[in-house]
């Protein structure tokens, strides 16, 4: 397999080489090289493995921005609160505590 380099980083993975502008190289990988793998000292490094987010932090990146809510209790609006109520309901059941 062959790895296409940008900047250190493998930007694609293919069989065969062929002609690509003066800021890429190619660079013989292992099968199981991907995009995102980055060459360092002279060895393809796989990128780490991310690690799981607590349901807190998830739901956090999903619950919809709290001026929605200000927004309907400001307007007298019982539907967008019913509705932000709703919308945080659905993301918590999503992401249930652990």
């Amino acid at each position: 397999m062959k790895a296409l380099m940008l900047n250190n980083k493998v930007v694609d993975v293919v069989d065969t080489e062929f002609e690509v502008h003066s800021s890429l190289t190619w660079i013989d990988c292992p099968d199981d090289c991907i995009a995102g793998w980055t060459l360092e000292d002279e060895v393809l490094v796989a990128p780490p493995i991310a690690e799981e987010w607590s349901y807190g932090r998830k739901r956090r990146n999903e619950y919809p921005p709290a001026t929605d809510y200000l927004d309907g209790i400001v307007k007298g609006d019982t539907a967008q609160v019913d509705k932000y109520i709703a919308d945080c309901q659905a993301v918590k059941d999503k992401y249930p505590k652990e």
